[in-house]
């Protein structure tokens, strides 16, 4: 079979995954070769100096102080489509590209995620080959689904150019392996991601959210402080974060890999599509030239502005540190009234932290998370999972690695196992 004769949206069987401690599942245990895992994980020991060289010609650099939060980029702006595509997350920016990739014939198919038949929140790996059938994957899904295990069959069925949507832990492994996959070329669309947990767990969330929860259809967590939700009879809700029922979950609702996770902003992806420092509009890191031959291909449909950014981070990371503490290993603990939280929900938006402030203080959020939850969980894995710059991250928070926790010798061979 061609890639021209190839099903608009493919799912070939998949080999079951063999047990892992610290796994997204990111699909490298059920390819052929599941040991590859040992040298493709980002939570074994990740070397991401090497891999942004890899990827952009150079890793991070110090004098360009965002870098150190966000990875390598050209170029940050704030975007939104012109006529914001029906079903999308935002405006459709992400599906966007991918849809002008394969009418151009820059690629021959897409790797990313689509609904499960059965239930509209599970995620489903597809290849996709006609730029029409990426309205089936707009959209927001929650759990885990092995993307990376469909590259194998894509490759044996003949395509040779292909474009990804990933999220960080897929595409850390992705670059790990990308030279022995035999591409000619591959194209990284990625979105920012640090909470992942199960479908299941997600369901039990949204029980939480609404008496009706089979009517959700739209969830999103905003750089404004709140949850914005759609029902299916167009009502629409929005739940400050500081009321949503976090104290109800489960300690164990987010695994520990991703309360560990060291790369929010995806900075392996050619270009990052995401929210955080956007203000009520898509937020993108165009990482390289091949980043910035994708936002071109969308041309006047795209309109493009500065990123803004107001408040200051400071009082908000350290009082997430001090719950972090206090929580001792489950989630964030919120000890604040009942009577002062609509007070604070209305503040925040106004006062706190906001655009690329507000995008600074959740990847120093989630560099404080990791530190403290891998002391007490892994304190073993410090050395090998947690980079030198995630360090000068939460040093202005009085976090410190012991002698036992400086990172080891980066160029040190990955461990395979």
């Amino acid at each position: 079979m061609s890639p021209t004769e190839l099903p608009s949206l493919w799912t070939p069987a998949l080999n079951e995954a063999p047990p892992r401690s610290l796994c997204t599942d990111c699909g490298v245990s059920r390819m052929k070769d599941p040991k590859a895992c040992g040298g493709a994980c980002q939570f074994i020991k990740p070397d991401y100096e090497a891999r942004e060289k890899q990827v952009h010609g150079r890793a991070r650099d110090p004098a360009r102080t965002d870098e150190i939060f966000f990875g390598p980029f050209q170029r940050m702006v704030r975007a939104k489509m012109a006529a914001p595509l029906a079903g999308a997350q935002w405006t459709g920016i992400t599906t966007g590209i991918a849809e002008r990739l394969l009418e151009s014939g820059a690629v021959e198919a897409v790797l990313t995620m689509a609904p499960d038949p059965q239930d509209m929140w599970r995620p489903v790996p597809v290849l996709v080959t006609r730029a029409q059938d990426m309205a089936q994957c707009r959209g927001m899904r929650m759990g885990y689904a092995p993307l990376l295990a469909l590259l194998e069959p894509a490759r044996a069925q003949g395509i040779s150019k292909l474009a990804i949507i990933g999220i960080p832990c897929q595409v850390y492994a992705l670059r790990a392996l990308e030279a022995e996959l035999g591409f000619e070329k591959i194209y990284v669309v990625g979105t920012p991601c640090s909470d992942n947990t199960t479908t299941e767990s997600f369901h039990d969330f949204l029980a939480l959210l609404s008496e009706e929860p089979q009517d959700i259809t739209y969830l999103e967590f905003r750089a404004d402080y709140h949850v914005e939700l759609r029902f299916r009879d167009g009502r629409v809700r929005e739940v400050p974060f500081l009321q949503l029922p976090i104290s109800k979950l489960p300690p164990d609702f987010f695994p520990l890999t991703c309360r560990t996770c060291v790369d929010y902003t995806n900075v392996l992806a050619d270009i990052t599509v995401g929210y955080m420092g956007g203000q009520g509009e898509q937020w993108l890191l165009v990482r390289n030239d091949r980043g910035a031959e994708m936002l071109a291909l969308l041309g006047d449909a795209v309109r493009i502005s500065t990123p803004g950014s107001a408040g200051n981070r400071r009082s908000a990371v350290k009082g997430f540190l001090a719950n972090v503490e206090r929580a001792a290993g489950g989630l964030p603990l919120r000890r604040m009234p009942d009577w002062l939280r609509p007070i604070i929900g209305w503040l925040m938006p106004r006062i706190g932290p906001r655009g690329l402030e507000f995008a600074r203080a959740r990847v120093e959020m989630k560099a404080v998370e990791t530190i403290l939850h891998l002391r007490r969980a892994e304190p073993r894995r410090m050395r090998t999972m947690v980079p030198p710059h995630v360090w000068k991250l939460v040093e202005p928070y009085g976090l410190k690695p012991s002698q036992e926790e400086r990172p080891r010798d980066a160029a040190s061979k990955p461990e395979h196992g």
